[in-house]
């Protein structure tokens, strides 16, 4: 498998697949967003889909890929400190936030920065159409967020801290995006860095759930939020493994933009199970949504 994914790069059926991955992972980001942000407390939640595929991601990581040589630690310690400052951002911006107000938010601003960030690290240029299109779907995503903010009553008074936050936690999506591009890159084997990488970054935050569970006066039963985990852990693995397998096989800028389309499943989420209405309006915006990365890809 790892030889297959390393003969695709560079190639045209390699970047068919990083698209096909790219829209397979913001498929499964909407859903894992729910998942974070639904009946449980995100802390919680978060706590246990961390220790969900940490525990999946160990045997991989012990017994079955290749041992990542001396000069992926430091990448994957770096990787480990960023995704933990996402994470308490993400955090904190569902606690203060209303899910379909501030995740258009963290999501649209996540691809404006990815896009600079991969020309700064891998010399990716994107075209002026390319851009257009970046402009288009930051605007159905903003615009969202807008409209959601507009008709939305809940958590009104500590809006103003959740979006800055939502901002900020953005700004780590790009961060992440880059850095782990860069990751799993330069790996021998991509696998031998996704192993590792779900392995660490399981470690802290099942503890720090613990320890908030543990506080709470009205603790949750642990049987419904650990089958929550077990779920999320398995939408992690597919959905963060396929982003990063597509920044390695193609333009890390195009999978980040792509990946942003997963505003418009979580509107269908957010809809589906969370109650909120879909009018022609937030269709519309949607709609600009994916024509902003149709423009990305087909400006490429």
């Amino acid at each position: 498998m790892s030889a297959w994914i390393v003969s695709l790069e560079g190639t045209e059926a390699g970047r068919s697949l990083a698209l096909a991955l790219a829209i397979l992972a913001a498929i499964l980001h909407a859903v894992f967003g729910a998942l974070q942000k639904g009946r449980h407390d995100p802390w919680l939640s978060r706590g246990a889909i961390d220790g969900a595929y940490g525990l999946m991601a160990m045997p991989f990581a012990l017994f079955v890929v290749p041992w990542p040589a001396p000069h992926l630690w430091p990448i994957l310690a770096g990787a480990f400190v960023i995704h933990t400052g996402y994470k308490i951002l993400q955090g904190y911006t569902y606690v203060y936030g209303a899910y379909t107000v501030v995740y258009p938010v963290v999501r649209g601003t996540g691809p404006f920065f990815a896009v600079i960030g991969a020309w700064i690290v891998f010399g990716e240029r994107f075209q002026p159409l390319q851009w257009l299109g970046v402009l288009v779907l930051m605007g159905g995503i903003f615009g969202l967020a807008a409209y959601n903010l507009a008709h939305t009553t809940v958590a009104r008074e500590t809006m103003p801290r959740a979006l800055m936050l939502a901002v900020a936690t953005g700004g780590f999506v790009a961060l992440y995006t880059t850095y782990d591009a860069y990751g799993i890159r330069a790996a021998a084997d991509p696998f031998t860095f996704l192993a590792w990488f779900f392995f660490i970054d399981g470690l802290l935050f099942p503890v720090v759930a613990a320890l908030r569970w543990r506080r709470m006066a009205d603790r949750p039963t642990l049987p419904p939020l650990l089958l929550r985990g077990f779920t999320g852990g398995i939408v992690a693995f597919l959905s963060f493994g396929s982003i990063m397998l597509a920044t390695r096989l193609d333009k890390v800028g195009e999978a980040a933009v792509l990946r942003e389309t997963s505003t418009v499943f979580a509107a269908g989420i957010a809809y589906l199970f969370f109650g909120e209405k879909v009018g022609p309006r937030r269709l519309a915006l949607m709609g600009l949504i994916a024509a902003g990365a149709v423009i990305v890809e087909a400006g490429g």
